[in-house]
Formats: C-alpha cells, structure tokens, sequence
C-alpha cells in the first residue's frame, strides 16, 4: 500500500491535515484504531474562530454551523453560586441564529473575521468530519488499524499496521508521515520527543449527565457554560444539546493531591445547586489530570506530530484543538509544496520553527489564567450566598472577576487572531515588531509573521476568499509594479495571485502598498515597491534561501 502522505489518528486534528492535504491534491492515507461511526466522548463544547477560517477554506463550515445548540439557545457565558443559584456575571454571545444579525451583542460580535467560535460539541461535530473527509477522493480512512511501527529512509517512510479486528498486518510506505495520535502519541516517542513542562497543575474530573429537568430549573435567561463559585464545590457546567446533557467538570483546589475522596453524587449536586430529590442519569465520567507539556521537538527528518502529540494544556476556551488544527494548517501547505515540488524540503523547517514557540508561549498563557481561575475559587469570600449587605457585595465583587476571567477565557481573540511568527526562516522581517498579545486581546497587524487583517471586499466578498490556495500578493496601490515577484514565482513555480484591494477595503489595517501573504494566512513579506532581487524573496518563501533578501528597491 502507497500514499503520499500518511497521517496517524483520525481526530479533529488528524482529518484537517487529511482534508487540506486533500483540497492541495496530495493523496492521504489516515490510520485510525476506533471504528468507523463511533461517536466520541463528550469532550469539547466549541470550535474557534481561527479554526473556522480554516473549515471554511475547506468547504466544511456551513455544515458545522447547521449542527450544535438550537438555532436560538444563548451561547452565554454564566458566572453563579452554582447553575441553579444567584447569577455572578453573564458574557452575552449571540445565539447561533442570531450571528450577523444586528441582535447580535458580545465581546466576540466585532472580530475581523469571516467565521466566528461556534459552540457545538465534539460528538457532533466530530462525525461531520469524518463524513467529509470520507467523500474526498485523495483520502482514504483505514479504521481499526493500528501503526505499530514505522522506519525512514532517505526518500520514503514505510510503516507497519495491524488490523485490530482480524490481525492481518499491512505496510505503508509513504513520503511522509505525521502523527497527530493524542497526548500519549506512539509517534512522539518513536521519534525519541518528549514532553517538557508541568506534569501536575490540577485534578479534575468530568462527568457526562442526562438531566431532563435542568433546563427549566435555570433561573432566568439559559446559557451555554456555567461557573459555579461556591464555598462546597466550584466547577464548570456546559449545555451539551441545549435540552438535556450537561457536561460537568470539577477540579482541585490548591493543596488538594486527588480528588479520590470526594462522593461524584455530591460533587455533581453542589455544582447544579440541587438537592436530593433531584435525578440525574450519570451517562460516564473521566478522571484526568490538567498538565502543561511541549515536545521537545516536533519532527524527525520525514516524520512530523501536531496536536496533543506535540502539545497538551488547561481545556480553557477550546484552545487545545484550535492549536491543534492550526498545527495542521501550517504543516498541510508546506508538506504539498514540498511534493508538488515548488518548495525546498527546507521548507519544512520552518513548521517546528513556528509552531513549537508558539505553543509554548501558548501553553504558559493560557496555564496562568488557569491559576487565575483555581485561585478564584480558592480566595472565595464565605459570605458569598448569605442574603444580606454582606453578601451582596461578596457577589459584586465575585462577579467583577469573574467577568473579567470568563471574557478572558472563553472570548480569546488574542490566541485566535493574535499571536505571530517571530523566528521563521521563511518570513522577510522588516523593524516594526508585531504588537503585544493576550489570551483575550489582540491588535490586527500586518507586521510579516501575524495574521494578515481579515476585511470586506466589495460586494461583502472576504479577502480570504478572494485570495485562494496559495500565495497571495496584496496590492493597496494599482499603480505599483508587481511584475518582478510575478516573474520570480513563476519561475520557480510558486502559485502566487496578485489581488487588488483598494484603500477604502484596507481599512487602515494595511499601511504598505505590497503585502505579501502564505497560504495559511500569515504575513511574509510587505513594502512600498518591489524587492531589488524578486527571485531571492520568492526562493527564502519557498525554503530555499537562508539569505535574507534584499529590501525594496
């Protein structure tokens, strides 16, 4: 058996490498050990923004959208005494029917996007992958199998799997091989990576509940997600279907070494805030540790791992798979150019060269605010559901940080649109550094290495639309010659579409009247005129240049 490319689990992050992979013409083959249509653990409550750029891009998004809460469940984020108690703080998000709608109200509605964080849990959305994966003719799902080995050599990689039914074993040989098998990944340790970090930040637990009388015990307007701040139990409650599943999740306070000793009925009914009398059905539940671990290297010469194989953090604002998916969109482009053959293989530097500074930093981030949040819980004032002067103003200040933490979390501009690549042997840095970042905030650059600025075209077009598969070089100015880098891309084979975006379209956010964007939507390169040597501008963008090129004429 033979295939391009082949691609170790087939999750979230898995099936979006195959299916860019797949939309780029390369043929994949996805090894994964579960069988087909099993639904998935109810995990992830909601896809990012970031993420949702990239489904569109693969035709995926306006199916996710059609799945999820009704169409006119609130999305809100809820701080209370517990779900069914005195509401703390409330972060409105538009329901999913109301999103571009002028209803729409939330510190999510004015992001520069043309996709926004959509709430739907993994176990339906994870099917919809599948299902369009499936329908792709490069891509070939083998389930129930198993990788059990692999060796390199020079020009191939060819591995060896196991039929987990009927134990027939198979080999692949393969150009490259990329192992996106969780954070117990096989392939991170076959390439002798490891996990560097902090192993323990807290215990948790997770329970999955059918709950048919929650919803009308809701006090006031539903939301999406709960933080429950009490002195018993503070946790987190997550509407699955927006009727009757709930996910809830409990985790340590500092000082505690487990969470063995605690009863999961109690535990469950502190939360909810409900008494004995109310029934539950408890569908399954997980014990797990939140860590925060980055490989120490995420490559092996033809031998590649994204997504909790690389990286694994606190599960704050879905970020994990978002880093994930990103992880697959920055190695898919440079793993096509490489095969189609307009792009050194030294391209493929620049994916651990990119990713692995980004996740660290992303992984220190989003692991303080997780020490902000146990902290919240843990400073908790007594008084905080007396009925009483004292009371009130435990919750107002309770609430205050709250909203402040709950925005921060779950409304995480800043780890979507803002964060850059500082260090890339395939990007032109000019001085002007990229701006500063939070989980939460951001600032839309075009500094090489950010995101290029998302804005509206004329006629409601998105720019990243209009800017296609491969490179894109934007013109603010129709008068400026682009001849030079068109020459040079074509010469060496790199697709390049030059778009012309006027003043008014810019909205300020592109002050040069060049900027030249990669396929996954970063900042390459930017000026006022063309580049003195065109050719060695377009040879360091493909990897085969090492020498800065030099500034514009």
């Amino acid at each position: 058996m033979k295939t391009r490319v082949l691609i170790i689990g087939g999750g979230p992050v898995g099936l979006t490498l195959a299916m860019d992979l797949a939309w780029r013409g390369i043929e994949v083959i996805v090894a994964e050990k579960r069988p087909e249509h099993e639904i998935p653990n109810v995990k992830l409550g909601q896809i990012g923004a970031r993420s949702m750029e990239i489904f569109r891009r693969l035709g995926l998004a306006e199916k996710l959208k059609r799945i999820g809460l009704p169409t006119d469940y609130p999305n809100d984020i809820v701080s209370a005494t517990s779900v069914t108690g005195i509401e703390l703080s409330r972060v409105l998000i538009p329901a999913r029917g109301q999103r571009g709608t002028p209803e729409a109200r939330g510190p999510d509605t004015e992001w520069p996007t043309p996709e926004h964080t959509h709430r739907c849990n993994q176990m339906y959305f994870e099917p919809v992958l599948f299902a369009h994966a499936a329908e792709q003719p490069r891509i070939r799902i083998l389930y129930r199998t198993q990788v059990t080995s692999f060796t390199q050599g020079e020009n191939s990689v060819t591995a060896d799997t196991e039929d987990l039914d009927h134990g027939t074993r198979t080999s692949i040989d393969c150009d490259y091989l990329v192992g996106c098998d969780g954070a117990a990944s096989f392939v991170r340790k076959a390439i002798g990576a490891e996990f560097a970090g902090t192993p323990v930040l807290q215990y948790a637990q997770s329970f999955h509940i059918r709950a048919p009388m929650l919803r009308d015990m809701l006090p006031g307007k539903p939301a999406w997600l709960y933080f429950s701040l009490n002195p018993r139990r503070s946790g987190v409650t997550m509407t699955v279907d927006g009727r009757e599943r709930f996910n809830i999740q409990n985790f340590s306070t500092p000082g505690e070494t487990g969470l063995s000793h605690l009863d999961r009925d109690w535990v469950v009914r502190s939360i909810l805030g409900v008494g004995p009398e109310f029934e539950y059905e408890l569908e399954s539940y997980e014990d797990w540790v939140a860590r925060r671990l980055v490989a120490t290297r995420f490559r092996d010469r033809r031998v590649f791992i994204c997504g909790d194989a690389a990286h694994v953090w606190m599960p704050l604002g879905g970020f994990g798979m978002s880093a994930g998916i990103a992880d697959a969109a920055n190695l898919a482009w440079k793993l096509a150019g490489v095969l189609d053959g307009w792009a050194a293989p030294a391209i493929l530097d620049a994916y651990e060269a990119e990713r692995q500074p980004i996740t660290e930093q992303a992984s220190r981030i989003i692991s303080d605010i997780g020490r902000q949040v146990m902290m919240q819980r843990h400073e908790l004032s007594p008084d905080i559901e007396r009925m009483d002067a004292a009371g009130e103003a435990a919750r107002a200040e309770a609430g205050k940080l709250a909203y402040a933490l709950d925005a921060e979390q779950q409304c995480c501009g800043g780890l979507n649109f803002g964060y850059y690549y500082d260090a890339s042997p395939i990007i032109a840095y000019d001085d002007e550094k990229a701006p500063a970042y939070t989980m939460g905030t951001f600032t839309s650059s075009s500094v090489p290495g950010c995101r290029a600025p998302h804005v509206w075209l004329e006629g409601r077009r998105s720019l990243y639309d209009e800017m296609g598969a491969g490179y894109a070089l934007l013109r603010l100015d129709p008068s400026v010659s682009v001849s030079g880098i068109v020459e040079a891309a074509a010469r060496r084979g790199l697709p390049l579409a030059v778009l012309d975006v006027s003043p008014a379209e810019a909205a300020g956010f592109y002050r040069h009247k060049l900027v030249l964007v990669r396929p996954d939507q970063h900042v390459a390169w930017r000026g006022d005129s063309e580049p003195s040597a065109p050719l060695d501008l377009v040879d360091m963008m493909r990897g085969a240049a090492r020498v800065p090129p030099a500034p514009s004429a």
